[in-house]
């Protein structure tokens, strides 16, 4: 029945006249008569600064990106990467994974919970000005940034021996025997408490 009343209310209201004269033409409104006002030139003169010498002492100015790749997922991975006619190149990749989490309640308590994070790895390479060639390769997971390269340090090797303990044989002392017998029901005997 509501429906109906509706229904009825809507007709009705499509039916009747409009109010609306398509010869309606909206109000033309005259320019504002604003102008700038003029200032008079300062009486001062500007002061003079030396172009910066950019382009005479950048000796990497003939360097240009010969390459780019930029790609963005939906499921949040990502990879991109860029070449440059120095023959320099980076490259890196990222995907979002589930990792073990802990957060902490109101109370300090640690839940341990699946929580996303990503996982980058990605490459460098690069060529010193000395002309020494450079690669950096590099993951960043939950073990933490692992980056490998020849040029990187490295933890000294162990080349010495660990002094061993000395090792003495000892003959343990034989214990004394005890005044007291041993009996089907206990022990008896005398006592030393």
């Amino acid at each position: 029945m509501k429906l109906f009343v509706i229904a009825a209310v809507l007709a009705v209201a499509a039916a009747a006249p409009s109010s609306y004269k398509p010869e309606y033409k909206a109000p033309a409104y005259a320019a504002p008569s604003y102008s700038a006002p003029a200032y008079a030139a300062p009486s001062y003169s500007a002061p003079a600064y030396a172009a910066p010498a950019y382009a005479k002492d950048n000796k990497y100015a003939g360097i240009t990106v010969t390459s780019q790749f930029d790609e963005r997922n939906l499921d949040g991975s990502s990879q991109w990467s860029y070449a440059q006619s120095d023959y320099t190149t980076r490259e890196e990749s990222q995907v979002q994974k589930k990792l073990q989490g802990v957060a902490y309640d109101s109370y300090g308590k640690a839940t341990y919970e699946d929580v996303m994070g990503n996982t980058n790895k990605g490459s460098s390479y690069w060529v010193s000005p000395e002309g020494e060639k450079f690669t950096l390769t590099w993951v960043a997971d939950e073990q933490g940034f692992q980056p490998k390269g020849d040029h990187l340090p490295v933890a000294p090797v162990h080349v010495y021996e660990l002094p061993v303990a000395p090792v003495h044989e000892y003959e343990l002392p034989v214990a004394p025997a005890l005044p007291y017998k041993r009996t089907g029901l206990g022990y008896s005997g005398k006592s030393y408490y």
